[in-house]
C-alpha cells in the first residue's frame, strides 16, 4: 500500500482499445476509458444497473503493457490514483477527473 491518502482500486471493462501517444523523450502515455457496473434493487423490487465510466491514464513501462495487452471489452483490476485536471476549450474551462495508473492485473477475456 504505496500511499493510501490517495488511492484509487477499480474492477471494470476497457471501454475503447487503449490510445498511444509516443513522446519524443522515449517516454509514452497510454489512455482508455473504463467502466464499472453497479446493480440494485430500487424502492419497487425492480434490479436497475448502473455503469459508472472512468479515465484512466498510464505513463512509461506500465504503457507498455496497456498498449500491448488491453483491448477493447478487456476485463482488468486497476490501481492508482486520483487526478482531477482543467482544460480550455472554445474559451471555456472544462474539468475532467482521470485515475493516473501504478497497477494493472488483467482478468479473463469477455467471451464472445
Amino acid at each position: 500500500m504505496r500511499n493510501l491518502r490517495n488511492t484509487v482500486r477499480l474492477i471494470g471493462r476497457l471501454g475503447n482499445d487503449p490510445e498511444v501517444t509516443k513522446f519524443d523523450n522515449n517516454k509514452q502515455k497510454v489512455t482508455f476509458s473504463l467502466a464499472t457496473d453497479e446493480s440494485y434493487k430500487n424502492k419497487d423490487g425492480e434490479r436497475v444497473e448502473d455503469t459508472q465510466w472512468h479515465n484512466v491514464e498510464v505513463w512509461n513501462g506500465l504503457s507498455k503493457v496497456a498498449e500491448n495487452y488491453l483491448k477493447k471489452g478487456q476485463e482488468v483490476v486497476v490501481e492508482g490514483r486520483l487526478v482531477h485536471d482543467t482544460y480550455e476549450k472554445d474559451g471555456q474551462t472544462r474539468y475532467y477527473s482521470k485515475v493516473v495508473l501504478n497497477d494493472i492485473l488483467l482478468l479473463a477475456k469477455k467471451e464472445a
